[in-house]
């Protein structure tokens, strides 16, 4: 329950920083804890954090779509915000601490799940994207 809740107020918070609307701050907020749960449950039943980093951005990115057209502003608004639980932030430390430390193979091993961690979450949002752009022509691939 704590976790879920600090998960919100982080999300909230970058999306203040990012200067997004008051009205939607909680419906911000609710799709970086739907992004955390689906990372934490798919971890849960034993399946790689690659897979459940993309599947996560994958359904913060189609509820962020959803809730954009139905809001009418940018997808990014919720988006960017949204993801911001999944970003391997901790990671990303352990790898530089660890060249820090002079401990090259760990630092290496950890960059590369750093890397495979982030490149999940830019893949389950490209995808989710496609999924919104299937029938539209290459000059229609954007909202007017």
């Amino acid at each position: 329950m704590w976790e879920l809740l600090i998960c919100f107020m982080a999300t909230v918070a970058f999306a203040i920083i990012f200067n997004t609307p008051f009205r939607l701050l909680g419906r911000i907020g609710m799709i970086g804890v739907l992004a955390w749960t689906v990372y934490s449950f798919i971890q849960d039943i034993n399946v790689s954090f690659i897979a459940a980093a993309a599947l996560a951005a994958f359904s913060a990115s189609l509820m962020s779509y959803g809730l954009s057209r139905r809001h009418r502003v940018p997808v990014t608004t919720f988006a960017i915000p949204g993801i911001i639980p999944l970003v391997p932030g901790g990671k990303a430390y352990e790898t530089m601490l660890a060249f820090v430390d002079e401990n090259y193979i760990e630092g290496l091993t950890q960059g590369v799940a750093t890397m495979l961690h982030a490149g999940a979450i830019a893949g389950g949002v490209v995808f989710a994207l496609s999924i919104f752009s299937i029938g539209r022509g290459i000059d229609q691939r954007y909202e007017t």
